[in-house]
């Protein structure tokens, strides 16, 4: 009769058995994906972001800034891809052998694997994403100083925006988060332009 009853409900609200039932949504699986690729855009925004600092505390032509900027999100990206695809390969080879060994004891679980291409993919796009907004930045701004000075801005926005993101996501305090990825990215970002500037003086 229970079981009747229970079929009975699910017939009359299909719509609550469909999408009432998480169970089988890996949340942690999602929020692993989504962390990463805040991490890949965050690391596309400060890279690129001193690269062009860095170029620019030596030569302070737009189109210098603007392909070495560019330069830097193809190398990123391709590097992000190989690094991810070779890892994910690595960590797929671990999981199949651990299978064969389970397989072997009598188990019978079933597992999803991680796919090497899809995890390149979306490092890859996470990382471009992040390197083009410096990029945007200072490919329309014709003055130097003004140049310099809306590309730290742009940055500095998108990296509390990354840092908001990744404490929602590992629910952490969020302006300790904003604050650590800011003052890092600034960081990073000012020792490039600082020890550029530095070469410049010593090269003149």
């Amino acid at each position: 009769m229970a079981v009747s009853d229970t079929k009975l409900a699910d017939a009359e609200n299909p719509a609550a058995t469909k999408f009432g039932d998480d169970s089988d949504v890996d949340f942690a699986g999602r929020a692993n994906w989504l962390r990463a690729a805040v991490l890949g855009a965050n690391d596309g925004l400060v890279s690129t972001a001193s690269l062009m600092l860095g170029v620019s505390a030596v030569k302070h032509d737009v189109r210098a800034m603007v392909v070495s900027g560019f330069a830097g999100l193809l190398a990123g990206a391709c590097s992000m891809a190989i690094g991810e695809y070779v890892s994910v390969c690595s960590q797929r080879d671990v999981e199949l052998a651990q299978l064969d060994r389970d397989g072997k004891r009598g188990g019978d679980e079933e597992r999803a694997l991680p796919s090497p291409v899809q995890a390149a993919v979306a490092s890859a796009l996470a990382f471009s994403v992040g390197a083009l907004l410096p990029l945007l930045a200072a490919g329309f701004v014709v003055g130097y100083r003004l140049r310099v000075a809306v590309v730290v801005a742009v940055a500095t926005m998108a990296l509390a925006a990354f840092g908001y993101v990744g404490a929602v996501l590992g629910r952490a305090p969020v302006a300790r988060s904003c604050a650590r990825v800011v003052v890092g990215g600034l960081a990073a970002m000012g020792v490039t332009f600082g020890l550029m500037r530095l070469f410049r003086e010593l090269a003149e």
